[in-house]
């Protein structure tokens, strides 16, 4: 299983490495609103298709909802999310550290104290959400988004023994822990892994 992980890697680490720098000068560029912007395509992916919820964020920005829009307005183009009334709410309630949202991600000494006051700030964010979110903003080097995914791809990697059946913050970042010597010791970047486990699952590098 590892040998073959390391022959998809070896074909894909170009891509993956391009998509990573993507992310990388989305912060550099990037404004609030489209900081933002991908804040609000975190809260919407749990238990949702992330080509779905990318769909309705451009839909969103398209018809200047996403920093003006209510959250009726919001969950009618949320279309194929699930649960897309209580993620409406969320929006909304999120877009309350639009202003100045780049300066304070940036003021964090680390991204793993950034996750912490995303997890403590914004309502529905997770440890995983906002892994995502600070990964696709450039700074999830070292921080694994624990879908099901990736999960089930540790499981046969060995890296854990089974899918918990629920995930605590204590138990996320145990298995962080072992992701991350994983990563070491097979000489492969942790968001590097989870693009290449994602891709492995979906066929596609996307977000």
């Amino acid at each position: 299983m590892i040998e073959e992980l390391k022959r998809d890697y070896a074909g894909l680490q170009g891509s993956i490495e391009s998509r990573l720098d993507e992310f990388s000068a989305a912060w550099y560029c990037g404004t609030d609103e489209s900081i933002f912007r991908e804040m609000v395509f975190c809260l919407l992916t749990p238990q949702s298709k992330a080509r779905s919820c990318w769909a309705a964020v451009e839909r969103m920005r398209e018809c200047d909802l996403i920093t003006a829009g209510t959250s009726t307005q919001i969950s009618r183009e949320l279309k194929g999310v699930r649960f897309h009334y209580t993620k409406a709410r969320r929006v909304v309630e999120a877009r309350s550290h639009l202003n100045g949202l780049k300066a304070r991600i940036a003021s964090f000494e680390s991204p793993r104290v950034a996750r912490e006051w995303l997890v403590a700030n914004i309502n529905g964010m997770s440890y995983k959400e906002a892994s995502h979110f600070l990964r696709n903003i450039g700074m999830g080097q070292d921080l694994a988004i624990l879908d099901r995914h990736i999960l089930k791809n540790l499981v046969r990697l060995g890296v854990i023994q089974e899918i918990p059946s629920s995930i605590s913050p204590r138990k996320y970042l145990d298995i962080e822990e072992k992701m991350r010597r994983f990563c070491t010791r097979e000489k492969i970047p942790m968001d590097h892994l989870d693009m290449l486990l994602w891709c492995r699952e979906t066929g596609e590098i996307f977000k």
